[in-house]
């Protein structure tokens, strides 16, 4: 039995009048300050690189307890042009390295100082390799329970492995927690386009992203004809139907696309957090679609994009909604 519309699950999240507008808790969720402070995950880590069984090299960071333990081992997903330093998978990975589980995080290709690491650029659809980086990564913990967390894009990703897990299961991997996920990355594209302070945001990182692989990849790679565009879109047209085997922006979309059924074989418990108030994602997106029983739907009035601040410390409201998943998924 299918289910079509989100629940109202886990509470609600109200934060100070202050906190409230989107665009307030869009632009906290990534404000270094709320990294600020001692990180017992950031000073336990250790850089790994991940060779994927087609070749692909990812960059990640281990943080260990220095006890032996049975809470298991989270992997979290930072969104695009973000990178394993991002505020909110900093912040996310010291709330859970205190609660006692081990946090892996893990660059997407091109993301952080990973641009030397493949020659190929960073698409969207590039599920595989990221497939198998957390296929290695559970199959390492052996039996203990493996938990996936991602943000935006790193949440489509999620729910991507979490798909694929109905017909290639990665045995201890047991709940994955999806915030503010990319559903349909051609609505959310224009979203950005239409917003100019995340049009700005996004553009600066893009740019900047493309000039280190340009400088690392001369020989593959000119950007020059797109440095200057505009938009996010026009310039993804241009990427895609230069570099890639897509021959436009619109079939390149489609590529990671999460709509209607596709969400509807998940077998792993699943949880998906989202705000009516996203400034990029539709959260109509979410009431169109059909999921089973193992996906879990909280749909909350406020939280923008990533956010979901709660009070003057600006901790992630989900956290404790997160952990308490993890932790029943354990049992």
């Amino acid at each position: 039995m299918d289910k079509k519309h989100p629940s109202m699950a886990s509470g609600t999240f109200n934060p100070p009048f202050l906190l409230k507008p989107a665009g307030v808790q869009t632009a906290l969720a990534s404000a270094g300050m709320r990294a600020w402070g001692k990180n017992s995950m950031i000073d336990a880590a250790r850089e790994i690189i991940l060779t994927t069984v087609d070749g692909v090299r990812l960059l990640g960071s281990m943080s260990r307890q220095s006890q032996p333990h049975n809470k298991g081992l989270v992997v979290l997903l930072h969104g695009w042009e973000g990178s394993s330093e991002s505020t909110y998978i900093r912040t996310t990975g010291r709330f859970l390295f205190n609660r006692g589980f081990d946090v892996f995080r893990l660059n997407l290709r091109d993301h952080g100082p990973s641009h030397h690491l493949n020659t190929g650029i960073f698409y969207a659809v590039l599920l595989d390799e990221v497939f198998d980086a957390v296929r290695q990564i559970s199959e390492a913990e052996q039996k203990k329970p493996v938990f996936i967390a991602g943000f935006s894009l790193g949440g489509n990703f999620a729910l991507r492995v979490a798909r694929r897990c109905a017909t290639r299961p990665i045995d201890n991997l047991r709940q994955v927690f999806s915030i503010s996920p990319v559903l349909n990355p051609d609505k959310a594209t224009d979203r950005i386009d239409n917003n100019r302070f995340l049009l700005k945001y996004f553009l600066k990182k893009w740019r900047r992203s493309l000039a280190i692989k340009q400088r690392l990849y001369p020989r593959h790679y000119d950007f020059s004809a797109i440095m200057d565009l505009d938009n996010i879109r026009e310039m993804t047209e241009r990427l895609v139907a230069r570099y890639s085997g897509y021959e436009n922006a619109e079939a390149y979309f489609k590529g990671y696309t999460l709509i209607n059924n596709d969400l509807k074989g998940i077998t792993i418990p699943t949880t998906i957090l989202t705000s009516k108030d996203d400034p990029i994602i539709p959260v109509e997106d979410f009431y169109s679609l059909h999921t089973s029983n193992a996906t879990r739907m909280i749909v909350q009035s406020y939280g923008g994009h990533n956010g979901f601040l709660d009070g003057w410390r600006l901790n992630g409201w989900y956290e404790q909604i997160m952990e308490d998943a993890f932790l029943n998924a354990s049992i």
